[in-house]
Protein backbone atom coordinates (compact mmCIF):
# COMPACT_ATOMS: atom_id res chain seq x y z
CA UNK A 1 0.00 0.00 0.00
CA UNK A 2 1.21 3.39 -1.15
CA UNK A 3 1.27 5.75 1.83
CA UNK A 4 0.48 9.67 1.52
CA UNK A 5 3.79 11.76 1.42
CA UNK A 6 5.05 12.97 4.51
CA UNK A 7 2.55 16.10 5.71
CA UNK A 8 0.05 14.86 4.10
CA UNK A 9 -2.22 12.70 5.50
CA UNK A 10 -4.70 11.04 3.66
CA UNK A 11 -8.58 12.22 4.13
CA UNK A 12 -11.31 9.40 4.75
CA UNK A 13 -13.56 8.38 1.38
CA UNK A 14 -17.10 9.40 2.34
CA UNK A 15 -19.47 7.31 0.64
CA UNK A 16 -21.41 8.21 -2.56
CA UNK A 17 -24.71 9.24 -0.40
CA UNK A 18 -22.27 11.50 1.33
CA UNK A 19 -20.39 12.88 -1.60
CA UNK A 20 -24.10 13.66 -3.25
CA UNK A 21 -25.00 15.71 -0.58
CA UNK A 22 -21.74 17.94 -0.47
CA UNK A 23 -22.33 18.11 -4.33
CA UNK A 24 -25.80 19.03 -4.13
CA UNK A 25 -24.72 22.15 -2.04
CA UNK A 26 -21.97 23.58 -5.31
CA UNK A 27 -23.18 26.89 -6.31
CA UNK A 28 -23.79 27.92 -9.81
CA UNK A 29 -21.06 29.72 -11.25
CA UNK A 30 -23.44 31.73 -13.14
CA UNK A 31 -26.56 31.91 -10.82
CA UNK A 32 -24.89 31.69 -7.55
CA UNK A 33 -28.20 32.21 -6.01
CA UNK A 34 -28.63 28.45 -6.83
CA UNK A 35 -27.40 25.14 -6.56
CA UNK A 36 -26.39 23.06 -9.00
CA UNK A 37 -28.76 20.06 -7.58
CA UNK A 38 -31.56 22.92 -7.19
CA UNK A 39 -30.91 23.58 -10.97
CA UNK A 40 -30.71 20.02 -11.73
CA UNK A 41 -27.71 20.02 -13.12
CA UNK A 42 -26.47 16.83 -11.22
CA UNK A 43 -27.82 13.61 -12.69
CA UNK A 44 -26.03 11.06 -10.28
CA UNK A 45 -23.24 10.34 -8.03
CA UNK A 46 -21.90 6.57 -7.74
CA UNK A 47 -19.53 4.04 -8.25
CA UNK A 48 -18.38 3.59 -11.62
CA UNK A 49 -17.71 -0.11 -13.44
CA UNK A 50 -14.44 0.72 -12.71
CA UNK A 51 -14.79 1.46 -8.57
CA UNK A 52 -14.08 4.46 -9.31
CA UNK A 53 -16.79 7.43 -7.81
CA UNK A 54 -18.29 9.36 -10.76
CA UNK A 55 -20.67 12.57 -10.71
CA UNK A 56 -22.72 12.55 -14.01
CA UNK A 57 -24.18 15.91 -14.99
CA UNK A 58 -26.00 17.71 -17.75
CA UNK A 59 -25.02 21.26 -18.97
CA UNK A 60 -28.10 23.46 -18.95
CA UNK A 61 -27.33 23.88 -22.67
CA UNK A 62 -24.63 22.90 -25.51
CA UNK A 63 -21.60 25.00 -25.07
CA UNK A 64 -22.31 25.98 -21.75
CA UNK A 65 -19.27 28.29 -20.74
CA UNK A 66 -19.85 27.31 -17.05
CA UNK A 67 -18.64 23.28 -17.13
CA UNK A 68 -15.14 24.15 -16.88
CA UNK A 69 -16.05 25.84 -13.50
CA UNK A 70 -18.79 23.50 -12.44
CA UNK A 71 -16.44 20.78 -13.38
CA UNK A 72 -14.08 22.32 -11.32
CA UNK A 73 -16.24 22.66 -8.22
CA UNK A 74 -17.14 19.03 -7.86
CA UNK A 75 -13.84 17.96 -7.91
CA UNK A 76 -12.65 19.73 -4.99
CA UNK A 77 -16.01 18.41 -3.34
CA UNK A 78 -14.36 14.85 -4.59
CA UNK A 79 -11.01 15.74 -3.58
CA UNK A 80 -11.97 16.76 -0.10
CA UNK A 81 -14.34 13.75 0.51
CA UNK A 82 -11.59 11.92 -0.20
CA UNK A 83 -11.79 10.85 -3.71
CA UNK A 84 -9.12 12.31 -5.46
CA UNK A 85 -9.72 9.76 -8.32
CA UNK A 86 -12.99 10.31 -8.28
CA UNK A 87 -14.01 11.84 -12.27
CA UNK A 88 -16.59 14.10 -13.46
CA UNK A 89 -18.67 12.97 -16.57
CA UNK A 90 -20.84 14.91 -18.81
CA UNK A 91 -23.49 13.20 -20.76
CA UNK A 92 -26.14 15.32 -23.12
CA UNK A 93 -28.74 12.70 -23.41
CA UNK A 94 -31.34 13.22 -22.15
CA UNK A 95 -31.05 16.88 -22.43
CA UNK A 96 -31.59 19.38 -20.05
CA UNK A 97 -34.75 21.14 -19.59
CA UNK A 98 -35.93 23.94 -17.11
CA UNK A 99 -38.52 21.16 -16.11
CA UNK A 100 -35.70 20.05 -13.70
CA UNK A 101 -35.00 22.81 -11.74
CA UNK A 102 -36.20 22.33 -8.28
CA UNK A 103 -39.51 24.03 -6.82
CA UNK A 104 -36.90 25.61 -4.04
CA UNK A 105 -34.61 26.48 -7.04
CA UNK A 106 -37.43 28.39 -8.60
CA UNK A 107 -37.93 30.58 -5.11
CA UNK A 108 -34.57 30.95 -4.93
CA UNK A 109 -33.78 32.48 -8.47
CA UNK A 110 -37.80 34.72 -8.07
CA UNK A 111 -36.34 36.27 -5.18
CA UNK A 112 -32.84 37.15 -6.62
CA UNK A 113 -34.84 39.20 -9.28
CA UNK A 114 -34.70 36.33 -12.30
CA UNK A 115 -37.72 34.72 -13.41
CA UNK A 116 -38.03 31.47 -13.67
CA UNK A 117 -39.23 29.65 -16.66
CA UNK A 118 -43.08 28.57 -16.90
CA UNK A 119 -44.58 26.45 -14.34
CA UNK A 120 -43.93 22.81 -15.06
CA UNK A 121 -47.33 21.54 -14.03
CA UNK A 122 -49.49 23.13 -16.48
CA UNK A 123 -48.55 22.21 -20.35
CA UNK A 124 -47.38 24.66 -22.77
CA UNK A 125 -51.17 25.00 -24.42
CA UNK A 126 -52.79 26.08 -21.19
CA UNK A 127 -50.24 29.06 -19.86
CA UNK A 128 -51.90 32.32 -20.56
CA UNK A 129 -50.41 35.78 -20.15
CA UNK A 130 -48.20 37.72 -22.31
CA UNK A 131 -44.83 36.91 -21.03
CA UNK A 132 -42.59 35.81 -18.30
CA UNK A 133 -44.14 37.09 -14.68
CA UNK A 134 -42.34 39.50 -13.53
CA UNK A 135 -40.49 39.11 -10.02
CA UNK A 136 -40.87 42.27 -8.91
CA UNK A 137 -44.47 43.00 -9.19
CA UNK A 138 -45.92 39.63 -10.18
CA UNK A 139 -47.28 40.92 -13.49
CA UNK A 140 -47.47 38.95 -16.88
CA UNK A 141 -47.45 42.04 -18.70
CA UNK A 142 -43.73 41.64 -19.82
CA UNK A 143 -41.94 41.44 -23.22
CA UNK A 144 -38.85 40.78 -24.34
CA UNK A 145 -36.17 43.40 -24.22
CA UNK A 146 -33.04 41.45 -25.75
CA UNK A 147 -32.96 37.63 -26.37
CA UNK A 148 -29.59 37.80 -24.33
CA UNK A 149 -29.26 38.36 -20.37
CA UNK A 150 -25.77 38.47 -18.16
CA UNK A 151 -25.32 34.36 -19.29
CA UNK A 152 -26.75 32.51 -22.63
CA UNK A 153 -29.23 30.84 -20.94
CA UNK A 154 -30.82 34.08 -19.64
CA UNK A 155 -32.65 36.70 -21.50
CA UNK A 156 -34.04 40.13 -20.65
CA UNK A 157 -37.65 40.80 -19.83
CA UNK A 158 -39.39 44.74 -19.51
CA UNK A 159 -42.40 44.77 -17.26
CA UNK A 160 -44.53 47.20 -18.64
CA UNK A 161 -46.73 47.59 -15.53
CA UNK A 162 -43.93 48.65 -13.14
CA UNK A 163 -41.35 49.30 -15.61
CA UNK A 164 -38.58 47.34 -14.44
CA UNK A 165 -36.28 44.87 -16.36
CA UNK A 166 -35.14 41.62 -14.83
CA UNK A 167 -33.57 38.72 -16.40
CA UNK A 168 -35.56 35.57 -17.34
CA UNK A 169 -34.00 31.41 -17.13
CA UNK A 170 -34.73 30.44 -20.38
CA UNK A 171 -36.95 27.63 -20.93
CA UNK A 172 -35.27 25.29 -22.63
Amino acid sequence: MVSAPEGLRELPRLAAEQVRARVAGVPDPELPVVTLAELGVIRSVGLAPDGRLEVVVTPTYLGCPAMPAIEAGIRAVLVACGHPDGRVRQVLAPPWSTERITPEGRRKLAEHGIAPPGAVDAPVAVRLGLGARCPHCGSEATRPQSAFGATRCQAVVFCTACRETFAHLKAM
